[in-house]
């Protein structure tokens, strides 16, 4: 890997792990275009964090009222986190398999499935009900489900969100802080498998963070926006045709 493909899979992360596109599976897939091999797991992760500085660049004030009484937002992040932390502990080595396999186009195919329900949902049937444990679990359990490659995690627990009746600019708020404690568990637990730190190209991981951090922040930006219209048509358009290419790639033509 040389800097100038750290700072476009840097880009691709940022840009996408914030729109309901899976950031997950982007950059497998750029990863794949640009031939890049080997154990990238950690850089991938690394990349997350970048994006994690963007959080709390744009949500500074939200996190440090998490530590104010009555602490019922920090309870439901809890609680919300505890589902796709089960997961990853029981499953790290079937999810990192999925990775390896030919998945992606599963993955994007389901998120535009999603997508395209959730906007029906949060246009014809609007509710204003507030962030509760019903709101949560629901979010907690799609973002466990969005550990998959291919499927979003913003989507999936916005989705989530919509779903069980809440507040659209609360969802957003709140996915994007459970973004917090996921992306922390999972660079402690990359960071413990690491056998030979002399192999990681640490000028590659901080530039590809940077670019994480920067675009990142641009795309909270942008949701923050589309999340009010409810706005995911494009989206699941866009995973659909994703989805129909990155099979016949992987089916049919081998483009990659």
């Amino acid at each position: 890997m040389n800097i100038w493909e750290a700072i476009l899979l840097g880009l691709t992360q940022g840009l996408t792990e914030f729109l309901p596109v899976s950031s997950s599976g982007h950059l497998v897939l750029i990863q794949n275009i640009l031939g890049i091999e080997g154990d990238l797991l950690f850089f991938d992760v690394m990349l997350h964090v970048g994006t994690l500085l963007a959080v709390f660049a744009v949500f500074i004030k939200d996190i440090l009222d998490l530590f104010k009484p009555p602490f019922k937002t920090m309870g439901l992040l809890i609680l919300a986190t505890i589902p796709a932390g089960l997961f990853m502990l029981l499953f790290a080595d079937k999810i990192e398999a999925l990775f390896e396999g030919n998945f992606l186009w599963i993955g994007f195919l389901i998120t535009a499935i999603m997508l395209l329900i959730t906007e029906y949902v949060g246009k014809k049937y609007p509710k204003e009900r507030p962030l509760d444990l019903k709101v949560g679990l629901v979010m907690g359990f799609a973002q466990a489900v969005a550990v998959v490659p291919g499927i979003s995690r913003s989507g999936a627990t916005i989705s989530g969100g919509v779903y069980a009746g809440a507040q659209r600019q609360k969802i957003a708020k709140f996915s994007f802080l459970m973004s917090i404690p996921v992306i922390v568990g999972s660079g402690f637990y990359e960071a413990l498998q690491v056998k030979d730190w002399a192999s990681i190209p640490v000028l590659c991981v901080i530039v590809g963070m940077v670019a994480a951090a920067l675009s990142g922040f641009l795309a909270i930006k942008l949701m923050l926006k589309l999340i009010q219209k409810c706005n995911y048509k494009w989206f699941s358009l866009y995973l659909g045709a994703l989805a129909l290419i990155t099979f016949l790639n992987e089916y049919v033509l081998f483009f990659w």
